[in-house]
């Protein structure tokens, strides 16, 4: 068979592999039978189980070298091109061959599981609509929850905790694990979490963590603030169980910080969360925003103004390029809203917590509930 018979061969198949993929990812059942409950695990365990072996982000090393790869075959090509070795048809070719094969490697690797169904119905919870005093309760219960568990922690604590990447895994993984008794869903094994090789240039990115689907391994920026940091592993861990659209990572990874044995899992699930919700009431009842925010105990607060000025010292204004590209990424696998996805997380907190709304907050009155805290700087 002639080369320029095989290039077509090459292509033809490819494609045809790529169009399948294409094709299994318009369906959310099959994804969740064929790909995401049996080929998906085996690879990821996989993939968990050699990246384990490495001390580093070895996934980290991998983007170097594919990038390098990428230009040293671009380069190959422009050369061959020059040296009229191979016409424009046949750089064309090319190209789209190595598009199609890098779109294959991706979608089976990982991003297939952008289609999978919705994983709120699995974990029970509903998709009620809240009006804007129901997400003003739920703001008052987050700041109870948050004020009781910092000052218990102050207590404890004469100085904030300091973790180191085993911990944050050794925690994270025995919570995943308490939790997938009761749902399989949580199903974790194989645990493989490292610490970003180029954390300075993650943070200027706006990044705290992300999942590499070269190496199955969950990354961590550990320049992050300590009290950031559990949460920060729940959500990246839950990316690795297959779990690909964030708000819904970010609902798995809060349940399992929550109910950590880990007081501070549990605040830095509650703190983290509750920016969101504070966030949702500033842009629908200001005054609403300011009473509850005018309760938010000192030590509180000042965890709030560590993140700011972490984020005011680090993150340049790269993170507005990178918004954008993370944004089309994820409009691209299934996630229509983009980076305002990660908003969507308030709608199945309301309804994961909605049975103890009234119950929490009846304990005190409308005008008591907590203590407010008037003069701020």
């Amino acid at each position: 068979m002639s080369s320029k018979k095989l290039g077509h061969s090459k292509t033809f198949i490819i494609a045809t592999a790529a169009f399948l993929v294409f094709l299994l990812g318009l369906s959310e059942s099959l994804t969740e039978k064929i790909y995401s409950n049996n080929l998906y695990p085996i690879i990821s365990k996989l993939l968990r189980f050699l990246s384990a072996l490495f001390p580093f982000a070895i996934g980290d090393v991998l983007y170097i070298l594919l990038v390098a790869c990428l230009l040293w075959y671009f380069f190959k090509i422009f050369k061959k091109y020059r040296a009229k070795e191979i016409n424009l048809k046949q750089v064309g070719i090319k190209c789209i061959n190595l598009i199609l094969a890098l779109y294959l490697v991706f979608k089976l690797s990982w991003a297939l599981n952008y289609s999978r169904p919705a994983i709120a119905k699995k974990l029970g919870i509903a998709d009620e609509k809240y009006n804007t005093a129901q997400l003003v309760t739920l703001g008052k219960y987050y700041l109870i929850k948050i004020t009781y568990l910092k000052l218990k922690i102050d207590s404890m604590n004469s100085r904030p905790k300091q973790y180191s990447v085993a911990a944050l895994s050794k925690t994270a993984t025995r919570s995943y694990q308490f939790q997938a008794e009761q749902n399989t869903v949580f199903n974790y094994t194989i645990p493989s979490v490292k610490a970003c090789l180029f954390a300075n240039y993650v943070a200027k990115s706006g990044i705290e963590g992300y999942y590499n689907p070269l190496s199955g391994e969950a990354n961590i920026n550990m320049n992050l603030p300590p009290f950031i940091l559990p949460f920060t592993i729940c959500h990246e861990i839950a990316h690795q169980t297959g779990i690909a659209k964030e708000d819904e990572a970010n609902l798995l990874g809060y349940i399992t910080a929550i109910k950590s044995d880990d007081i501070n899992f549990q605040y830095a699930g509650y703190y983290c969360m509750f920016r969101s919700i504070l966030w949702e009431i500033r842009m629908k009842s200001p005054n609403d925003y300011q009473m509850i925010f005018d309760r938010i105990a000192p030590t509180v607060l000042a965890d709030f103004k560590t993140e700011n000025q972490f984020w005011l010292k680090n993150n340049s204004d790269m993170s507005k390029y990178m918004s954008v590209a993370f944004d089309r990424l994820l409009k691209l696998n299934n996630q229509k809203k983009g980076i305002d996805s990660y908003q969507d997380i308030v709608l199945w907190l309301y309804n994961y917590h909605k049975k103890d709304l009234e119950k929490t907050l009846s304990r005190s009155s409308s005008e008591s509930w907590i203590t407010k805290h008037p003069q701020r700087n």
